[in-house]
C-alpha cells in the first residue's frame, strides 16, 4: 500500500508549537478533520488569525499543548480531544499517535485539552465532538500526523547533537540509535532541543503493513484508575466552597414555569437559594445535594402545561398511521427502477407494518455540570461528548464572550448521544451559577428528571411491501417510513431540501449507510411526522429500527419464497462482497447448514452502518410458557482497519447489551404530554443472567475506516427476532418484547 505523505508548512508549526521548559510539546494546525488535509495554504491563513496577548501566551504553559508532550524521564503525554465514555477512544487514539511516534507504550499517558485552549491555538486539536462513531475514523489521519512529525524532529535533534545524518538513525521505544556507531539517546534527553526545530515540509505516514502498535490488543489506559477508584467522574467532582443544586422542569414538553413559593423551603437545613432557571424550570441550591433535592420536593410549584398537555402515545400513533399511506411531505431516500410497477406485476406480494418506540438514553450517570461564574469569566466542569458545543452553551448562558469561558471535560458515565448536541444541563448549571457569582455550583439531575427531559430515540412506523416472481426472486420493494426526523428537531440546517437523510441509515444507495442488497426495483421514502417530543441521536441512531425493518422483512420474504434465509440474502448480496463476507463468516461459525441443539433456533441479520459491515446470528429458544432464552450471538464486523481488536470485541459485546435491552424492555410512553416512565423500575436494562454468550469475529479488510460502537447494535435485535420466528412461527412487529406473548400458537 502506498505511503501517505503530508505537507506541513513552517508557518503552521511556528503558530502552533510552544517550547516547554525541558520538555517537548508539539502542536500542529490541521486543516481538516476528514481524509483531505492537503490544503496547507488555507491552514496557514486560518492559523494566522490567532489573537495576540494572553491567549497566545498560554501556549507556552505546560498545561496547554497539542498532541505530544515528552518529559525528561521519557514520559509521553498524548492530548486527546475526543471524549472517553467507555468505548476506548482514548486508548485507540493514543495508539495511533504512539505508532508514528515510535515511543515506549509503557510510558504513555493521556489528558484532555480544553475547547478554549483549542480556539486560542487556532483549532489545533480539530474536533472536540465524539459521536457517529467518528472518534477514531474521523481523526486517524491528523493524529498520526502529529506523532510522525514529532518523531522526525526528535531524530533530527539527536542527529544534530551527534553531527551525523538523520538517515543513519533509527528509533524504537523512545530510544534513538545511530546505526553506524551504535550511539544511543532517549526522547527525554533530546526533547528540549527538538522543541527548537522547525517541522519537516513533508512527512510520510507508515504503511499499514508496518504498523506495530495499531492492530494490537494493548491494555486500555483508563482501566486501572477505574478499578482502583482514582478515576473522577463529574458527579464525583468537588471544588472549594462548592454548593449543590437540584432542578425540576415542567414535566410536559413545551410547558412553562408559572410560579413557586420559596418561603416554604428557605428555612430548611442547608438551603441557600431558590432560583428560576429559564422559563421552564426551578432549582434549589444548598450545601449538599440531598438538602437541595429534599427542599425541591417540598417546594410548591405551579406549571403552565401549555398546548401539549393532551398529547399521548395513542395520538402520536394516529399521526404515524396517517403517514404510512400519505403522499404529503414524503421524501425519497433510495429509488431504483419502478417499485410500484414491479409490485403490481409480482406473482406474490408480501406486506408488513412495524413500529419502533421512543427510547431514552438512560446513562448511568445522570446529566450534571459544575459551573463557576463571575462577571469576567465562566468555567464549567462536565461530562460532554462535544466540548465545543458545551463551551458555546456556557458562553451563551453566561452572557460572556467565548474567549472568557472554558470547559473542562471529565470522563463520561455514559453518553450514547445524549451529551453531544444537547447541552441543556450545561446551560442550566451556568444560569444557576450566574445567580451566585463567584461560587461554584454543581447541578445534578435526578434519575426522574433524566427520564422526563431526555432527547429520545425517534418514534417511527414502517410499512414494507415486497414482490416475488414465480421462482421466489425479489422483484420489487417499497419501504415507507413514517415518523420523526431527528434533524428537524435538532439541526434543520443539516437537512437536504427538507429531507432528513439520516432517516434512511442502512437503506441508502451508497456511502457509509448503504443498503447491503441489490433490489431490481426499489423505493425507500419517508413521510415526516414530528410529534412534540424532542428527538435525539441515540446510540446507532436510525440504523437501529431500520435494520429491524429491513432484516425482519427480508426474512419474511425468504420464508414466503420457501427459501433458506441465508441463501436468499446471499443472492441479493452478490454485488456487495464485504457485506457478504461478514454474513458468511457468522454462518460458518454457527454451522448454519447443520441443525442447532434441540429446541434452539437461529436468525440472521446484516447491515452496513458508519462505514462498517456487520452481521450476526442469534440462537434462541422459547419454552411452552413463552419464556425467551437467548443462548448465543455470533457477530462479525469489518471496520476496514482494527486499531485495537480487544476493544472492538468489548464494544460489540457492550453494544449488544444496549441493543437487546432496547428490544426487550425499551419504551417511553406518553400520557398528558409527559413521559410515563420515571426510573429503572419501569425502564429496565438487561440483567447479566439474561445476556447471551457473545462470540465476536473481527475481520478487518483494510482500505477504509469504519465505526465500531454503533454499527453492531443494529444487527442484534433483528437476528433475535428472526430466531424467535424460527422458534415460534410468530413475527414480532411491535416492540419492546416485554409486552409480547411469545407462546407458540
Amino acid at each position: 500500500m502506498k505511503k501517505e505523505t503530508i505537507k506541513v508548512s513552517r508557518r503552521e508549526f511556528l503558530i502552533s508549537t510552544g517550547k516547554v521548559g525541558a520538555g517537548f510539546t508539539l502542536g500542529l494546525y490541521l486543516s481538516g478533520c476528514g481524509d483531505d488535509i492537503a490544503d496547507t495554504e488555507k491552514a496557514s491563513s486560518d492559523a494566522a488569525i490567532i489573537p495576540a496577548g494572553p491567549a497566545t501566551e498560554k501556549v507556552q504553559v505546560p498545561e496547554v499543548n497539542a498532541w505530544v508532550v515528552i518529559q525528561p524521564d521519557d514520559t509521553v503525554t498524548i492530548r486527546i480531544a475526543r471524549s472517553e465514555m467507555g468505548q476506548g477512544t482514548l486508548t485507540g487514539l493514543a495508539q495511533m499517535v504512539a505508532e508514528e511516534l515510535e515511543c515506549d507504550w509503557s510510558k504513555v499517558t493521556t489528558e484532555y485539552p480544553t475547547p478554549g485552549q483549542n480556539i486560542a491555538r487556532g483549532n489545533v486539536w480539530q474536533s472536540f465532538a465524539t459521536g457517529g462513531s467518528q472518534g477514531i475514523r474521523g481523526s486517524h489521519l491528523y493524529v498520526r500526523k502529529g506523532g510522525a512529525v514529532a518523531r522526525h524532529m526528535l531524530i533530527q535533534a539527536a542527529a544534530e547533537q551527534w553531527g551525523v545524518e538523520m538517515v543513519d538513525c533509527r528509533v524504537a521505544n523512545s530510544v534513538i540509535t545511530h546505526v553506524p556507531t551504535g550511539r544511543k539517546t532517549t526522547y527525554g534527553k533530546v526533547a528540549a532541543a527538538a522543541a527548537d526545530l522547525f517541522p519537516p515540509e513533508h512527512i510520510a505516514l507508515k504503511d499499514p503493513k508496518d504498523w506495530k502498535l495499531i492492530g494490537q490488543p494493548v491494555k486500555r489506559l483508563d482501566t486501572d484508575d477505574k478499578l482502583n477508584g482514582k478515576q473522577i467522574f463529574a458527579t464525583d467532582l468537588t471544588l472549594p466552597g462548592m454548593l449543590n443544586a437540584s432542578i425540576k422542569a415542567c414535566p410536559v414538553f413545551g410547558g412553562k414555569l408559572k410560579s413557586f413559593d420559596d418561603a416554604k423551603v428557605r428555612s430548611m437545613p442547608g438551603v441557600r437559594k431558590v432560583v428560576a432557571v429559564g422559563d421552564d424550570a426551578v432549582a434549589v441550591v444548598a450545601d449538599t445535594w440531598w438538602q437541595a433535592n429534599k427542599a425541591l420536593n417540598t417546594l410548591p410549584i405551579t406549571w403552565d402545561q401549555g398546548q401539549n398537555a393532551n398529547v399521548s402515545t395513542a395520538s402520536i400513533d394516529e399521526m404515524l398511521d396517517e403517514g404510512l399511506t400519505s403522499t404529503d411531505r414524503v421524501f425519497v431516500g433510495n429509488q431504483k427502477g419502478d417499485a410500484n410497477k414491479a409490485l403490481k406485476g409480482a406473482s406474490k406480494v408480501i406486506e408488513a407494518t412495524y413500529r419502533y418506540p421512543f427510547q431514552n438514553h438512560a446513562t448511568m450517570e445522570p446529566m450534571n455540570a459544575t459551573a463557576l461564574w463571575t462577571k469576567d469569566k465562566c468555567e464549567v466542569w462536565c461530562p460532554t461528548q462535544n466540548g465545543t458545543a458545551s463551551l458555546n452553551a456556557a458562553a451563551d448562558a453566561a452572557g460572556l464572550p467565548v474567549s472568557q469561558c472554558d470547559v473542562y471535560k471529565i470522563h463520561l458515565g455514559g453518553g450514547f448521544g445524549r451529551r453531544g448536541a444537547f447541552q441543556d444541563y450545561v446551560t442550566q448549571a451556568v444560569k444557576i451559577a450566574k445567580q451566585l457569582p463567584g461560587t461554584p455550583v454543581k447541578l445534578l439531575w435526578t434519575r426522574e428528571e433524566d427520564m422526563a427531559h431526555g432527547h429520545y430515540h425517534p418514534i417511527t412506523k414502517c410499512k414494507l411491501r415486497g414482490g416475488l416472481d414465480k421462482q421466489g426472486n425479489l422483484t420489487g420493494l417499497h419501504v415507507r417510513i413514517s415518523g420523526q426526523s431527528i434533524l428537524a428537531g435538532v439541526n434543520p440546517g443539516w437537512m437536504s431540501n427538507g429531507a432528513d437523510m439520516f432517516t434512511f441509515q442502512g437503506m441508502l444507495p451508497e456511502g457509509d449507510h448503504a443498503l447491503s442488497y441489490t433490489v431490481p426495483n426499489l423505493l425507500v421514502d419517508h413521510a415526516m411526522r414530528n410529534p412534540p417530543i424532542p428527538p435525539g441521536f441515540w446510540r446507532g441512531v436510525n440504523i437501529n429500527q431500520n435494520a429491524i425493518y429491513m432484516e425482519s422483512f427480508i426474512d419474511e420474504l425468504a420464508h414466503t419464497a420457501g427459501k433458506d434465509p441465508l441463501a436468499f440474502r446471499q443472492t441479493l448480496m452478490a454485488k456487495h462482497p464485504k457485506a457478504l463476507a461478514v454474513l458468511n463468516a457468522v454462518a460458518k461459525k454457527v454451522e448454519w447448514g447443520k441443525p442447532a441443539a434441540k429446541g434452539v433456533h437461529r436468525g440472521l441479520a446484516v447491515c452496513k452502518a458508519f462505514a462498517s459491515h456487520v452481521a450476526a446470528c442469534a440462537e434462541v429458544s422459547v419454552d411452552e410458557n413463552g419464556q425467551l432464552k437467548l443462548h448465543r450471538i455470533v457477530a462479525a464486523t469489518d471496520p476496514g482497519y482494527a486499531v485495537n481488536p480487544q476493544q472492538i470485541e468489548a464494544q460489540v459485546e457492550g453494544s449488544f447489551v444496549f441493543g437487546l435491552s432496547a428490544l426487550l424492555y425499551g419504551e417511553c410512553t406518553i400520557k398528558g404530554g409527559a413521559v410515563e416512565q420515571s426510573n429503572f423500575h419501569n425502564y429496565p436494562s438487561m440483567l447479566m443472567k439474561v445476556m447471551p454468550k457473545v462470540e465476536v469475529i473481527v475481520m478487518p479488510s483494510g482500505g477504509f475506516w469504519g465505526g465500531i460502537g454503533e454499527p453492531t447494535i443494529a444487527v442484534a435485535a433483528p437476528a433475535v427476532l428472526n430466531a424467535i420466528f424460527a422458534a415460534t412461527g410468530k413475527r414480532i412487529r411491535r416492540f419492546p418484547l416485554k409486552d409480547v406473548d411469545l407462546r407458540v400458537a
